[in-house]
């Protein structure tokens, strides 16, 4: 019952929270200037981690005052409002994702480059609106797995896209995410398989002391990445990555679903 009134509550704050992002995206997102759209973007992730009773612990320091290539293990449809709410970027992220219900339409107006599989040339089409957002200073998000995973692994990196930060000069930061309910390492709110979105919704509101730990590691500078070459460079990111995540399995006692 307690359960029942604490989704009941939440989903009502989600739906205002969707009608104003709709409104935003559509009709004020369009008039606004890079700033004032950024700063919209910050607050209303932010707003998002309330309403879905979900704190953001962090650790580390995040590259606020340049372009930053931000690279990261993928969990949830949540990942990319987790790392908006700590500085506004835009995420190069699956086609699929666009097809998501509400959510899609959501994070596309909020920036998101959508990459369109076994397409000849949507790598070059990618890094190409990449280097633009780049050359503006802004932060770009990638999930380099190129899929979610229950947060206990770190899949294969796939290395394409490294290549635009590196031949752009643009430092890179390893982003590495572990998620916790109740105070224990959790896949309770991976969005994988063939759960559904809003069924991963309805767990996610439904919880009680969820956390996600933002661990922003040490920058790996673009004259380290040059020489290194997108293949070790994805590899590099994906170790220091792992180290974190494997890490805090091997410290828990097991999943807690």
């Amino acid at each position: 019952m307690i359960s029942l009134f604490r989704f009941s509550w939440r989903a009502v704050a989600l739906i205002v929270w969707i009608v104003v992002g709709l409104f935003s995206v559509g009709l004020l997102f369009p008039v606004l200037r890079s700033g004032g759209r950024r700063l919209m973007v910050l607050r209303m992730s932010r707003l998002l981690m309330t309403i879905c009773g979900v704190r953001v612990i962090l650790h580390g320091h995040a590259v606020q005052d340049r372009s930053v290539l931000y690279v990261s293990n993928h969990i949830s449809w949540l990942d990319i409002f987790v790392l908006n709410s700590v500085r506004c970027t835009s995420f190069i992220a699956k086609s699929d994702i666009r097809r998501w219900p509400v959510i899609g339409w959501l994070v596309a107006g909020a920036g998101t480059v959508f990459i369109e599989r076994g397409q000849r040339r949507a790598i070059q089409i990618v890094s190409q609106q990449m280097a633009v957002c780049f050359e503006r200073g802004d932060a770009v998000g990638l999930f380099p797995e190129g899929t979610t995973s229950t947060g206990w692994e770190v899949r294969p990196f796939h290395a394409s896209l490294f290549e635009t930060a590196i031949s752009l000069n643009v430092d890179i930061q390893p982003v590495a995410l572990v998620f916790e309910h109740q105070g224990r390492r959790s896949e309770r709110f991976a969005f994988v398989g063939e759960q559904s979105l809003v069924g991963n919704i309805w767990v996610l509101l439904s919880a009680r002391h969820v956390s996600v730990h933002c661990h922003f590691l040490d920058v790996m500078p673009a004259l380290s990445c040059t020489q290194w070459g997108r293949s070790q460079t994805a590899h590099q990111a994906r170790e220091r990555i792992r180290a974190v995540v494997c890490h805090e399995s091997a410290a828990d006692t097991g999943p807690a679903r």
